[in-house]
């Protein structure tokens, strides 16, 4: 191992000690091989009111060469509000480019939930939407689950009605995977504005297969030059923690500009975590074509 090698490795090794250290039973080590580690942040008080959780994945690059690859898991983070917080922890890293981050975007998320304890914004609504749930699923995550809205309708939160419509961007449909009677096929379409990504939904709805969809899952990555950031965001749809997995997928293969979505038509015969397989294989076999 170069020495490079060897001082990114104890750079994460010191970082994850100190984390644990400061953070006890909220620190939890989801798979130590794959450098895969979830944070239970909450608002401070007696009772949290709000909580979320951040799960991070340290590649070998990091803290020198590359960013850690995250996921924001709560309930009511969604639209706005996700899109926001997202663009403070890429700013974060950008500031600190080559340094440990991890403390600082604990602290970051940890500040938006007191700010949002302090409000008066309500306390959140947490229920299952999810047509599977595994009772023998290792992802922990997964009691953090989204309710289920129009996907389109989140994007009014990140959208101006005022802004002239933008042009319509191709879209490229992949080929189909069925299994057991389930069938999933992925849509793509380069965007460049989250008005594009609206319009993209808006014309896959218009097709009465695509709208009869058990779930339409989607994610999207954006790269905003002036800020040097992504802007990203997904969609469950109701297929608890799809979209989650669909944004990971994008951010590994370090794909931008693009917006992904998978239909999901469900044959009456549950796959298990067969169909996050699923949902992933279509996506990837579209974003390399």
């Amino acid at each position: 191992m170069a020495a490079s090698d060897t001082g990114r490795a104890q750079q994460q090794i010191d970082e994850i000690e100190a984390l644990s250290s400061i953070y006890g039973e909220d620190w939890c080590v989801v798979d130590e091989d794959e450098k895969i580690y979830c944070i239970k942040i909450s608002d401070c008080l007696d009772q949290p009111k709000w909580t979320l959780c951040l799960q991070v994945i340290l590649p070998p690059g990091y803290p020198a060469a590359e960013p850690p690859i995250y996921r924001l898991n709560a309930p009511w983070l969604r639209g706005q509000e996700y899109t926001e917080l997202a663009n403070s922890l890429e700013e974060i890293y950008v500031q600190n480019l080559g340094e440990s981050i991890l403390y600082l975007w604990v602290e970051k998320i940890r500040e938006v939930l007191i700010e949002k304890a302090q409000s008066s914004d309500p306390e959140p609504d947490i229920k299952k939407t999810s047509e599977e749930v595994d009772e023998d699923d290792e992802d922990f995550l997964l009691e953090y689950e989204p309710p289920q809205e129009d996907p389109i309708k989140m994007l009014n939160y990140m959208t101006s009605e005022s802004q002239e419509d933008e042009e319509l961007p191709p879209i490229h449909h992949g080929n189909p995977i069925t299994d057991r009677r389930s069938t999933f096929q992925a849509h793509l379409a380069p965007v460049v504005t989250t008005r594009q990504v609206k319009r993209v939904l808006e014309k896959l709805y218009e097709n009465k297969k695509i709208a009869s969809a058990t779930h339409n899952i989607y994610a999207y990555r954006i790269y905003c030059e002036d800020k040097q950031t992504f802007l990203q965001d997904c969609e469950d749809d109701g297929e608890t923690a799809a979209g989650g997995r669909l944004l990971h997928l994008m951010q590994i293969l370090n794909v931008q500009n693009v917006l992904v979505v998978v239909s999901r038509w469900y044959g009456g015969i549950l796959l298990g975590p067969d169909r996050f397989k699923h949902i992933n294989n279509c996506a990837r076999n579209i974003l390399v074509e």
